[in-house]
C-alpha cells in the first residue's frame, strides 16, 4: 500500500484530504448538524478544502504551462481535464433535478437557460452572478480567472514575477474589500454576463488560434478580464475574492523558489504577507482558522515531499475531482452518512476510470497531433 512516486505523490496526498475535507463539510451539516456545529464554530472545513485546492493550482498549473510551452497544448490539456466530467455531471445533476430528486439551484428559473449553460460550461458562473447547476462549482471560476492571468504572464514572459504579484494583490484585496464588499457585476445582467462569457471565450481562442502578436494581445486581455471579474463579480466579496488569487499566486511563489528564481525568503514573505492580509477577508475566525491550516497543510507536504505516501492516499487524490462535483449530488440522495461516504468512492472511482481517464488521454492525443508529433 506504499510508495507511490514521490515527485507526484505530495500534491495528490493534498489533494484527497482537500476533497473529502469539503465532502465532509457538506455531510456533517446534512446528517449530522449538531454534531457539526461544534466542529465549524473552530475551524471551517470547508474553506481549508478549497484553499488547499487553490495552493495546488498555483503551484502546479504554471508547471505545467512552462513544461508545455504551447499555448494551444495547455488550454487543451485543461479543457479534457474539466470539461468531460463537469458536463457528465451538470447533466446528471439537471436530469435529476428534473425528476424531482434533486432541489432546484437557487435562481435557476429566473435566467435564459443559454446563457446559464454559457456560464457554467466556461466555469465563470460564479464571477458573472448566474446560476451554479453544482454548488461546488464556485471554486472553478476563480481556477479559470487564475488560468487567463497565468496564461497572460505567460505570453509577455513576466510569469516569474508571481510573488510580487501575490504581494500586491493581497495588499490591494483589502482596500479593494472595504471599498466593494459586494460583486458589483449583479442582479439579471444577463446582456453583460453573456457578453463577458462570450469575451473570455474569444480571448482564449484567439490565443490558441492566432498569430504571435495577436496571440499576445488577447492573453493580455484575457488576463485582464479575469482578474476585472474576480474584483468586481465575487459573490462573496472582492476582499474574499482577491485573496483567493493571491493564494494561488503564493502558491506560483512557492515553485518559483524551488526552481530557484526567486529567493525563498522572497516566497516566505509572500506567503506571511497573504495571510496577514487574508486572515481578516470575511470577518470570520473559522475562516481565519481554515486559511492557517491550509499554508501549514501545504508546508507540511511539500516539506515530505520527498518521502514515500501510502497508495491509498494518492489515489484518493487522482479521484478528488470526481469526489468534489459528485458529492453535493449523491448528499439529496443517500439517506445516511453510512451509505454516503463509500458511495460517493465508489462513484468517483468509476466515474474517474471511465470519464475523466479517457478524457484526458483524449485530450493528450490530441495535443500530440496538434505538434505532428
Amino acid at each position: 500500500m506504499f510508495a507511490a512516486p514521490a515527485r507526484l505523490a505530495w500534491l495528490d496526498a493534498l489533494r484527497g484530504p482537500a476533497a473529502l475535507a469539503v465532502t465532509m463539510h457538506h455531510a456533517g451539516w446534512t446528517f449530522i448538524p449538531a454534531v457539526w456545529a461544534g466542529i465549524d464554530r473552530r475551524v471551517d472545513l470547508g474553506s481549508f478544502g478549497v484553499l488547499v485546492f487553490f495552493l495546488v493550482s498555483g503551484y502546479i498549473i504554471p508547471a505545467s504551462l512552462e513544461r508545455r510551452g504551447d499555448l494551444r497544448a495547455f488550454w487543451t490539456g485543461r479543457a479534457f481535464r474539466l470539461l468531460p466530467l463537469l458536463l457528465a455531471a451538470s447533466c446528471l445533476a439537471l436530469l435529476l433535478t428534473a425528476t424531482g430528486l434533486l432541489p432546484a439551484p437557487p435562481g435557476l428559473g429566473d435566467r435564459p437557460w443559454p446563457l446559464v449553460a454559457l456560464g457554467n460550461v466556461t466555469m465563470l458562473q460564479e464571477l458573472l452572478n448566474l446560476p451554479a447547476l453544482i454548488s461546488v462549482t464556485w471554486t472553478l471560476s476563480y481556477e479559470m480567472a487564475f488560468y487567463l492571468m497565468s496564461v497572460a504572464l505567460f505570453a509577455t514572459r513576466q510569469a516569474r514575477r508571481s510573488a510580487g504579484i501575490a504581494v500586491t494583490l493581497a495588499v490591494a484585496a483589502v482596500p479593494l474589500g472595504l471599498l466593494l464588499p459586494k460583486a458589483t457585476i449583479g442582479g439579471r445582467a444577463d446582456l453583460a454576463a453573456a457578453a463577458l462569457a462570450l469575451a473570455v471565450l474569444a480571448a482564449i481562442a484567439v490565443t490558441v488560434l492566432a498569430s504571435e502578436w495577436a496571440r499576445t494581445v488577447a492573453a493580455v486581455a484575457g488576463g485582464l478580464l479575469g482578474l476585472a471579474l474576480v474584483v468586481l463579480g465575487s459573490r462573496g466579496g472582492t476582499w474574499q475574492g482577491v485573496i483567493i488569487l493571491a493564494v494561488m499566486f503564493t502558491g506560483t511563489a512557492i515553485y518559483r523558489a524551488e526552481q530557484g528564481t526567486i529567493p525563498w525568503r522572497a516566497a516566505g514573505v509572500t506567503a506571511a504577507v497573504v495571510l496577514a492580509c487574508g486572515l481578516p477577508a470575511k470577518g470570520d475566525p473559522t475562516w481565519a482558522a481554515a486559511m492557517v491550516l491550509a499554508f501549514g497543510a501545504f508546508g507540511l507536504a511539500y516539506a515530505l515531499r520527498a518521502r514515500s505516501f501510502p497508495r491509498w492516499l494518492a489515489w484518493l487524490g487522482l479521484i478528488s475531482f470526481s469526489v468534489y462535483l459528485l458529492h453535493p449530488i449523491l448528499l439529496h440522495l443517500l439517506p445516511s452518512l453510512a451509505l454516503f461516504g463509500p458511495a460517493v468512492i465508489a462513484l468517483s472511482a468509476l466515474t474517474y476510470h471511465l470519464i475523466e481517464t479517457p478524457g484526458q488521454r483524449l485530450g493528450k492525443r490530441l495535443v500530440r497531433q496538434a505538434q505532428g508529433r
